[in-house]
C-alpha cells in the first residue's frame, strides 16, 4: 500500500466505505468492487485502497478471526503476520516468566502485539516501514497507552541494558523472500534486521524470535530454546527464546496445534533415531514440528514403533496406539508402485476418492493420480514411499487423530 492510499483511507468517509463495501474474497470480486466505486465517483487512490483492504481482511480471517473485519493491512504484513492463536500462546509464555512488558522490534501489522496487549503485557512496538506502523497503530489503537506505536528501527528502540527491567523483547525479523518455506533452507542473510544482530539481543535479554520454520538448524544459538509450532498440520514458524523465556533443560520443542487443543514434546537435544523395522500393521506419519524438532524417536518409542527407512520420516508399529504428534494409517496391503497394480486393487476395494502421499519419490501426486481407475464409493489413502532401494505403495486407512 502507497502512503496516499493510506491517507485516502484513514478518513471517516473511507473508513465508512470500507465497512460498506463488505467482504471481497475472489480475484473476481476485486474488478467487480473496483469498476462498482469508480463509476460511483470514488477516487483511484481510495478504490485501491479500500478493495484491497476489504480483499485483504478476508483472506486474513483464518489467522484473526472476527478481529480481521476491524483490522488494516499490508500484503506482507499479513503473511507474515503469527496466528492469533499462536501469537497468545507467546504472550501466556512471557507472563508465565514473570515479566510485563514487550518490545515488539518489528512489529508488522501489529499480529503479536495485539496478543501481548490482549494478555495484560504493556507493549512499545516498533516498525520500520512508515505504512506498515501506522497500520499497525491503527490496529493498536483500542488499547489506548497499553500499546505506544513508533516509526523507526529495531536497533534504535532497543532498551538499554540497564532499563531492561521487566521487560522482554520480541522480533519477527522481515524476510527477503516472500513467506515462511517449510522446504527451502532458510539463513541469516534472509532477515532484516541481521540475525547476528537479533542473536546478540537474546544473548543479552529474555527474547523471542520468529523465524521460518525452515531455518538453518546449524546457525541457531546452542544455549536458547528452539521451538518449532505447527497449527492445523502446518508448521507455521520456529521460535528461539532466551533467558528466563527459555525453559531450563529444553533446548528442542515441538508445539502441535489443532483447532483450540495444544501438545507439545520437549527434550534437551535431538531425539536418536529407532532402528528401522518392516512394514507392520499401521503407518504414522509425524507432525512436521516434530520432524524439524528432531524428536521422531522419542514419538517412535511412545508408540512402540521404528523407522520404515532410516532416511524417510515415517515410522511403522504393530500396535493401534495413537497420538496428537502422529497421523495414523491402519495398513490395508503393500503393491507394486505402478499404476497398473495400484488400480486393480482400487477397483477391488471400490475407492473413489484416494487421498495421495509421498516422501522420498520423485512423483508428482496430481499426475500419478491422472493415471489411475477411481471408482466407488470407498476412500483411502495411497503412500508411496522408498524403503531402501525400492519404491513402496502402500494402501491405507486414516486413523482418527488423537485428542
Amino acid at each position: 500500500m502507497e502512503i496516499s492510499e493510506l491517507r485516502a483511507l484513514l478518513t471517516p468517509a473511507g473508513l465508512e466505505l470500507l465497512d460498506a463495501v463488505g467482504e471481497i474474497g475472489s480475484t473476481a470480486d476485486v474488478a467487480r468492487a473496483v469498476s462498482r466505486l469508480r463509476a460511483a465517483g470514488h477516487s483511484p487512490e481510495l478504490v485501491s485502497a479500500v478493495v484491497g483492504q476489504a480483499h485483504l481482511r478476508s483472506k486474513a480471517a483464518s489467522k484473526f478471526g472476527p478481529f480481521a473485519a476491524r483490522m488494516l493491512f499490508t500484503r506482507a504484513g499479513l503473511e507474515q503476520a503469527t496466528r492469533l492463536g499462536v501469537a497468545a500462546r507467546h504472550a501466556q509464555r512471557i507472563r508465565r516468566a514473570g515479566l510485563t512488558e514487550v518490545s515488539d522490534l518489528g512489529c508488522g501489522i501489529g499480529g503479536d502485539a495485539l496478543a501481548f496487549v490482549g494478555a495484560g503485557l504493556e507493549v512499545l512496538a516498533v516498525d520500520a516501514d512508515e505504512v506498515t506502523a501506522a497500520i499497525a497503530a491503527y490496529n493498536l489503537a483500542p488499547f489506548g497507552d497499553s500499546a505506544v506505536v513508533h516509526h523507526g528501527t529495531a536497533e534504535e528502540a532497543l532498551p538499554a541494558g540497564d532499563q531492561a527491567g521487566s521487560r522482554a523483547i520480541w522480533m519477527d525479523p522481515a524476510r527477503r523472500t516472500s513467506g515462511h518455506s517449510e522446504t527451502r533452507r532458510v539463513s541469516a542473510d534472509d532477515y532484516s534486521p541481521s540475525l547476528d544482530w537479533a542473536f546478540d539481543v537474546a544473548a543479552r535479554f529474555p527474547t523471542g524470535i520468529k523465524l521460518g520454520p525452515a531455518h538453518d538448524r546449524d546457525a541457531l544459538p546452542a544455549d536458547a530454546e528452539a521451538q518449532w509450532v505447527s497449527a492445523d498440520g502446518s508448521v507455521v514458524e520456529l521460535v528461539v527464546w532466551s533467558g528466563v523465556l527459555a525453559r531450563e533443560g529444553v533446548r528442542r520443542a515441538a508445539l502441535v496445534i489443532r483447532d483450540d487443543r495444544s501438545h507439545e514434546l520437549t527434550a534437551p537435544a535431538d531425539a536418536p533415531d529407532e532402528p528401522v523395522r518392516e512394514l507392520g500393521a499401521f503407518l504414522h506419519e509425524p507432525d512436521g514440528a516434530v520432524i524439524r524438532a528432531r524428536l521422531i524417536g522419542d514419538v517412535a518409542r511412545s508408540l512402540d514403533a521404528g523407522m520404515l527407512d532410516e532416511h524417510i520420516a515415517y515410522l511403522t508399529s504393530d500396535a493401534a496406539l495413537t497420538s496428537p504428534f502422529v497421523q495414523s494409517f491402519r495398513v490395508r496391503e503393500t503393491l507394486p508402485a505402478n499404476t497398473k497394480a495400484i488400480s486393480a486393487a482400487l477397483k477391488a476395494h471400490g475407492i473413489g476418492r484416494l487421498e495421495i502421499k509421498k516422501r522420498g519419490v520423485d512423483v508428482d501426486p496430481a499426475a500419478f493420480r491422472k493415471k489411475l481407475v477411481l471408482r466407488g464409493d470407498q476412500e483411502a489413502t495411497l503412500i508411496l514411499a522408498r524403503v531402501g532401494d525400492q519404491r513402496r505403495a502402500i494402501l491405507a486407512d486414516r486413523v482418527p487423530a488423537a485428542s
